[in-house]
Order: C-alpha cells, then sequence, then structure tokens
C-alpha cells in the first residue's frame, strides 16, 4: 500500500474520532464561542490579575502565569484576584558512596486561591499544582550547578503555570455551563 493510502485512513480516523467526541459533547477548552467572540475560559483568564509571589521562581511562574492568561491581548477589566503560594522541595537522589550528591530533584508545589473581586472577596476556586525536574551535579563548579539549578526552577515554573491555567479554564467553562 502507498504511503498516501496510510495517510488517508489516519485521517478517516481522526475525522470518525473527532465526530465521535464531538457527539459526545467534547469542546476543546479555549474555544471560541459560536459567534467568534471570546469563549468563557479564555474570557475569565482574561479578567485575572495575578498577585506578587516571592522569590526569584515566584517571578518566573507570575511572569508564566500572566502570559497564559491573557492570550489574547484584550484588556479586559480584572474581576478575579490569583493568590498562589510557591514552595519547594529538594530530593537527594544520586549519593555516592563518599556522600557526595551527583543528582537533584527539585518538586515545586504551588497553592493557588481564585478570588472575586466583590465586596466579599469571595474565594471562588482553589487547587494545587505540582511539577518536578531534576539535574545532575558533576565535579562542576559552582556556578554551573547554580544555573543548572535556576533552569530547572523555570521549567518547573512554566509546568505549574500550565496546570493552574488549565485547572481554571476549566473553572470558568464549568460555572459558564451551569450559568
Amino acid at each position: 500500500m502507498s504511503g498516501g493510502g496510510r495517510w488517508t485512513r489516519r485521517a478517516l480516523g481522526a475525522l470518525a474520532l473527532s465526530g465521535l467526541l464531538g457527539g459526545c459533547g467534547f469542546r476543546p477548552i479555549y474555544a471560541p464561542r459560536g459567534d467568534g467572540a471570546m469563549g468563557p475560559a479564555e474570557a475569565g483568564l482574561a479578567a485575572v490579575d495575578v498577585g506578587l509571589i516571592p522569590e526569584r521562581s515566584g517571578q518566573q511562574l507570575r511572569q508564566a502565569l500572566q502570559e497564559r492568561l491573557d492570550r489574547s491581548g484584550a484588556a479586559l477589566a480584572r474581576r478575579y484576584d490569583l493568590t498562589v503560594r510557591l514552595a519547594w522541595n529538594v530530593e537527594l537522589l544520586a549519593i555516592e558512596q563518599d556522600s557526595s550528591v551527583t543528582r537533584v530533584r527539585l518538586v515545586g508545589v504551588a497553592n493557588w486561591t481564585l478570588t472575586g473581586r466583590d465586596p466579599q472577596r469571595r474565594t471562588l476556586t482553589s487547587g494545587t499544582s505540582r511539577s518536578l525536574d531534576a539535574f545532575n551535579i558533576i565535579n562542576e563548579q559552582y556556578f554551573t550547578a547554580d544555573l543548572n539549578n535556576q533552569m530547572v526552577q523555570g521549567r518547573v515554573a512554566d509546568a505549574l503555570a500550565e496546570q493552574i491555567t488549565l485547572q481554571l479554564a476549566a473553572y470558568f467553562n464549568k460555572v459558564a455551563a451551569s450559568g
């Protein structure tokens, strides 16, 4: 069979799968409304203001969240405040016979709360996101190990921002579907 036949079957399979998913109510989380306007997730995310998060890794997480939350570039009024507490756990993974460590795992845990900017400052939803990454320490200079640590913290902050954004988008879609 030619390569074109395989692609045709794959395309038909994808089309059939999308038809099945559409029939069961599947809808992309960031989908716009039928009239082309912003969907509930995108509009809700664009109305979130991210509070300051201490430390350099907190700044990275805040920046990653801001980039994801305001994808549309629309200047919407802020109606929600997002508060994030970021904590780090360090796990020593590879310990040599001389007690030196050659691999370190960083686990980032972000506890977050979304509150409304109404007079009661009601908590609308909250959650926890967790991500991890690791780096090797191989008789390197301190500068290199510190640089690796910063890069890992940046990657973990990026993954946490993605998780939080998806959880918030799901919340806004759920609220829109129920109201």
